[in-house]
């Protein structure tokens, strides 16, 4: 095949699948892993497409705005109770639990207001749900505030981090490819990692939606989590394939 021959086929595989990776085009191609690389640079110094680790995105797919809190609350939210539900059995009373920023971990939030814990959490909106529960123990990791998501974020966050451990660490995320787990805000990734290096057992909740999605900033490997949490929706297909990676928990739609 033809460079432009190529590169053609690239782009077309694009349009529909968003992803590739380099040993998937390796594959269906028959060419070297440095042809490849040469292609994907090319196509990327003309804006047609995205480089990530591994392959390349369609430029359609990257969050190129961050949504607010306020814009992701009104999203996916059966998906969310589904999973939000589901994750409050896997905790007992008495443990100490980190939970990280995002509008499903709000509703996870709201499932623990009758339960006697202590809970870490670096987002106000989390705080603000579980402030008034006299049952639990609640802390609120300070640091810079990042209003579009209500999440505190930087060195002193990062620090008060490190001095702390969890029985479970819950966090989301954007989107998940492969063995890559991303979010748009590289210093919320940052907490995000830490939190879930200083957890015992470590639990990522998100929607059907996130799965072989990308965003901007890699903080996690999928196969370092414990188990991923998701809805009913979440297909055959994905379930089988994310399971290579970790155990996959999906709600059943009965």
């Amino acid at each position: 095949m033809i460079k432009k021959e190529r590169l053609n086929w690239i782009l077309n595989r694009l349009k529909y699948q968003k992803i590739i990776t380099v040993n998937e085009i390796i594959e269906e191609l028959n060419v070297s892993d440095m042809t490849v690389r040469r292609d994907l640079t090319e196509l990327e110094k003309e804006h047609l497409l995205i480089r990530i680790h591994g392959g390349a995105q369609s430029v359609d797919t990257l969050n190129v705005e961050e949504k607010s809190n306020t814009e992701k609350l009104s999203q996916q939210v059966p998906e969310k109770r589904e999973i939000a539900s589901l994750a409050s059995k896997t905790i007992q009373d008495g443990e100490t639990i980190f939970i990280g920023p995002g509008t499903t971990l709000e509703y996870f939030a709201k499932e623990l207001r009758y339960k006697s814990l202590r809970i870490v959490t670096n987002s106000l909106p989390v705080f603000n749900i579980l402030k008034d529960c006299t049952n639990i123990d609640l802390l609120l990791i300070g640091g810079e505030y990042r209003p579009i998501t209500g999440a505190f974020v930087g060195t002193l966050a990062s620090s008060n981090i490190k001095s702390l451990k969890f029985s479970k660490a819950f966090i989301s995320a954007n989107g998940i490819f492969k063995n890559s787990v991303a979010t748009y805000s590289e210093s919320e990734g940052i907490i995000q990692q830490l939190a879930l290096d200083q957890s015992l057992e470590k639990i990522l909740l998100v929607d059907h939606q996130k799965f072989d999605a990308y965003d901007f900033y890699v903080f996690y490997d999928t196969n370092k989590f414990d188990k991923i949490i998701t809805d009913s929706m979440l297909s055959d297909n994905k379930l089988e394939s994310y399971s290579s990676y970790t155990k996959i928990i999906r709600a059943s739609n009965k």
